[in-house]
This record gives structure tokens, C-alpha cells and sequence, in this order.
């Protein structure tokens, strides 16, 4: 059973609290208890592909679920050509022991796809378990992947309506135009004036408000989403932490039961969350580590325990981590904090009212004992890019740069020599401008268009276009709209024709 971190929601099976997204006390959906996996389980993961690894593990937290249920959703999800690699999330080698975990293989050439290609199959198999009748509304705030991702698998779903909100200037321009150049009849995409924590407020508060919600249902319309704050987006990412270190053993680079270290690019901390999931269910992950860029409230954070979000915010060259206020912290202070719902309420409030909160020095030094943190800026990211080009031969987007020199950093100061998997979370060419900027040291490429550069980097890099970003150039564009942050519930209002 699933409950909320703020404790006066009702339990619900993992269909429906899939199928609502969010609690209605503003919490987060958390597992009531957390399942756990002994060595024969792992042993038995080795010979299995992606999509038998995550049959085993979803079934775990997804008991309401028929097998013949979650195999029909992966298959969907993973099967088929959707993925570049067989593999799904393959992991390669770059050095004797740091690796990369490649999570951009998918349809949109970013790791939003590893769950937002299941989670409208979940989504769909729960509308029919508990029998709901009224038409899905799912609302996405994006920084510029989950919402391409979201576009992308919910595309034509029935029952579903999927409004996308990005801001207008804090996306990379191919982001952009996958954005606004995505098909499907159930889709619309704003432009939203503000930065993404304007997007995202807007959205939970559209979410929190009853009597907007009351309106939607009087009209057969009922809230539901597709970010991380839903369970169903955040239970397929605890797979790849499995797969990956089932792939580490298979390879005979580490041997069954010793200790990885994960280094996350992090922004929302869905994606380091649902390693701790894994760690907590007895993967042997030794360290988390929270890599961030120069938007540094979660190293701030964890270096203090004193969260606060009252602060300069910066568009950066990994702008899926340009985000000051990471919603899935929450989740983490319930299960760190005791589950104690009041006190996680009581954090929320003083977020949303003061801008900051604190947890105690014991909470504290619990949470660093799992999650060591470190931060970059712009131009140790483009270093970064270059240097491991130049030294591997291997192709970092900024977001993966960050975490890889936070790996580096990490290891050098704490020397701690445990193998290192750097979650690599988009694909290079998703940031061509940034990227081949990094590998020619030349900034002059800001002056080509997206696709001159696409090309350029693709002939310096030995590596192929995305088919699916090679195609943008020839897309008509089919969004345009834009509005300001606080017309985000006119907005959907008029999208679905309700009129006061």
C-alpha cells in the first residue's frame, strides 16, 4: 500500500496511487514499506534482459498488478526499436573503474524516456483496475526533457489529456523543438515566462487547488501526472540501478556483493531517489553522490541541512538541473525522518511560506552517510567535456559532465576507491551547441544553426545523429502558445473549453 509523506491521505494500492498522481494533502506517494532483495534475487537478475529485470523488480512494488500485466506494459515500453541498444541501459567502460550507465537510448535521447515510455502503460492498466470513468488531465512542469518524454509516450493514449509547461528561455533550443514540434491529438504544449520552479509551483498549485479540481470533475476531468512527483514515473528508474549493477558482475568488473558508487546529475532527485530505493531494498550501492551545477541548493543542503531556496537561480549549460526547488527531497526526509508525516508537513510549510527549512543534525549526518555532494560551474562542465573527449575518446553531455567531475572531485578529496557508475542522463547531441563548443574550445559555434552543429559534432565524435532529433529540421512546428506563470489555470481551462 502506498501512503503520503504528509500522513492524512488515504492508503491506496499502487494503481491508484499511480492513476492520482499526487496526494490530496500535497504530499508525495511513498510505499508503506519498502520491499527488499537477498543475494539469490540479484544472482538470479545476472542472465536476464532489461526488460526480465524490471519485470522482477516492478512486481515487487506493483503487487496489484498481474504479471501478464507489468510483461504486456515492459514489452511496450522497451520492446520493439524504441531503444537504440538491445541492451536498453547499456554500461560502458571508460576507465579502469568509472563507468557510464547510459539512460539515453530511448525515443528522445534523454532518461526521462527509461519511465515515461511505462509509465502511460502503467497509467492505462490502473484507469481500468480501479474503474475510473472521468478523462485524465496530466499536467507537466519540465526543464526540458520530461516534457519531449512525456509528449512522446502519452501520444494518442485514450482517456488522457497531457498539457506540457517549460520555460520559455530555460531549455536548450533543441528541447525546444522537440517540444513544439511533437504530434498527437491529446497534447498541448505552453511556453511559460518564468524559469522552471515557476512552472512546477504553477503546476502543484493547480494540483492543491479543490475547487479548480471540483470544477475539472463536475466536467468529467480529473488531475493526474507525469513528473517525478508520480509513483509510476519514479518505480521504472529503480531498475537500471539493478540492471546496471547486474551488467557490472556479468561483466566480471566487480563481483556479486561488493560495493558501487552511483554519481547522479541531479536536479528534482527523482532520479538519485530511486537509487536509494535500490539501495535500501539491499543493492550493494556504497555512496550516493548528488552532482549539481552552479543551482547548488541540494549541496547546500546536504552540506548544512538547512534547505533553502531563497537565492540567485542561474540558466546553465545543463539546464535540466536549473532547479531550486527539488521536489522529491520530500520523499527522502519521510523515510530518513522516521516517516514521520508531521514533521516532513511542517518542513513543506516552512518551504512554501519561508523559502527554506532545517532538519537536525542527527537527520543530517544520516542523509550525508549516503549522500556525499558536490557542485560545478559552466566552465569546469565544458572542461570537463573536453578533457574526457580528449583523454577517452568518450562523449559527455553537460549533465553527465557534471556528475563525472564531482566524481572525480569526490574520490580525490574523500579517497574512496570504490568503482564509480556515472548515471549518464542525456545523449551528447541533445546539447550539440555546448558540447561541440567544449570540443573545438570554440565559442563560434553558437553562430550555427542547430543542425549544422548537429552534424559537426556528429563528424568530430564518430557517432551517429539521433534519428529523432535529425528529423526535427523538417518538422512543421505545431505549438506555439505561450503564458505567464500565473495564467497557468486559465490556461488549462481554455484548453479543455470550460468556461465559468
Amino acid at each position: 500500500m502506498y501512503v503520503s509523506t504528509r500522513g492524512s491521505a488515504d492508503k491506496l494500492t499502487a494503481a491508484a496511487a499511480i492513476a492520482q498522481g499526487i496526494a490530496p494533502d500535497g504530499g508525495l506517494f511513498v510505499p508503506e514499506a519498502i520491499p527488499s532483495v537477498d543475494k539469490a534475487a540479484l544472482t538470479g537478475l545476472l542472465p536476464l534482459s532489461y526488460q526480465e529485470r524490471a519485470a522482477a523488480i516492478l512486481a515487487l512494488f506493483l503487487p496489484d498488478y498481474t504479471q501478464a500485466e507489468l510483461n504486456s506494459c515492459i514489452a511496450g515500453a522497451y520492446g520493439g526499436a524504441k531503444f537504440t541498444s538491445p541492451a536498453v541501459a547499456p554500461v560502458t567502460r571508460v576507465t579502469d573503474d568509472m563507468f557510464a550507465l547510459e539512460l539515453w537510448h530511448g525515443p528522445t535521447s534523454a532518461f526521462k524516456d527509461m519511465a515515461l515510455q511505462l509509465l502511460p502503460r502503467l497509467l492505462s492498466c490502473a484507469l481500468n483496475k480501479i474503474d475510473e470513468q472521468a478523462e485524465l488531465v496530466i499536467l507537466v512542469a519540465t526543464s526540458g526533457d520530461t516534457g519531449k518524454a512525456a509528449l512522446e509516450g502519452f501520444k494518442d493514449v485514450e482517456q488522457t489529456r497531457v498539457m506540457v509547461f517549460y520555460p520559455e528561455d530555460g531549455v536548450s533550443q533543441i528541447q525546444r523543438l522537440q517540444m513544439i514540434t511533437q504530434e498527437g491529438s491529446n497534447l498541448t504544449v505552453f511556453a511559460v515566462k518564468g524559469n522552471f520552479d515557476d512552472a512546477q509551483t504553477g503546476v502543484k498549485h493547480i494540483f492543491n487547488d479543490s475547487a479548480f479540481n471540483s470544477t475539472l470533475a463536475q466536467r468529467g476531468f480529473k488531475l493526474s501526472s507525469a513528473n517525478s512527483i508520480n509513483w509510476g514515473r519514479l518505480v521504472p528508474q529503480i531498475v537500471y540501478y539493478f540492471s546496471a549493477y547486474a551488467d557490472l558482475v556479468q561483466g566480471k568488473h566487480l563481483t556479486l556483493g561488493s560495493p558501487v558508487n552511483f554519481v547522479v546529475p541531479t536536479g528534482n532527485f527523482g532520479n538519485i531517489l530511486a537509487g536509494y530505493y535500490a539501495k535500501c531494498m539491499g543493492l550493494p550501492v556504497n555512496k550516493l553522490i548528488c552532482a549539481s551545477n552552479s543551482n547548488n541548493v541540494l549541496t547546500d543542503f546536504l552540506t548544512t541541512g538547512v534547505y533553502n531556496r531563497n537565492r540567485q537561480f542561474y540558466k546553465t549549460h545543463s539546464p535540466s538541473m536549473d532547479i531550486l526547488i527539488s521536489s522529491n527531497l520530500e520523499r527522502l526526509l519521510y523515510h530518513m525522518g522516521n516517516n514521520d508525516p508531521a514533521q516532513v508537513a511542517h518542513w513543506m510549510h516552512e518551504l512554501s511560506t519561508k523559502g527554506e527549512y532545517r532538519v537536525s543534525p542527527e537527520q543530517l549526518q544520516a542523509i550525508q552517510a549516503i549522500f556525499p555532494s558536490g557542485w560545478v560551474d559552466d566552465a569546469e562542465t565544458a572542461a570537463t567535456i573536453g578533457r574526457i573527449h580528449k583523454d577517452y575518446g568518450y562523449s559527455l553531455d553537460p549533465h553527465t559532465a557534471v556528475a563525472w567531475k564531482v566524481a572525480e572531485d569526490y574520490r580525490r578529496k574523500s579517497g574512496d576507491t570504490t568503482p564509480q557508475v556515472i548515471v549518464s542522463t542525456a545523449s551528447p547531441f541533445k546539447f550539440n551547441e555546448t558540447v561541440l563548443a567544449a570540443l573545438t574550445e570554440n565559442d563560434g559555434v553558437k553562430a550555427k544553426s542547430e543542425f549544422a552543429a548537429l552534424n559537426q559534432l556528429s563528424e568530430l565524435t564518430g557517432l551517429p545523429i539521433p534519428p529523432a532529433l535529425a528529423e526535427l529540421e523538417s518538422k512543421p512546428v505545431r505549438h506555439t502558445a505561450v503564458c505567464g506563470k500565473h495564467a497557468m489555470p486559465d490556461v488549462v481551462k481554455a484548453t479543455l473549453h470550460i468556461t465559468e
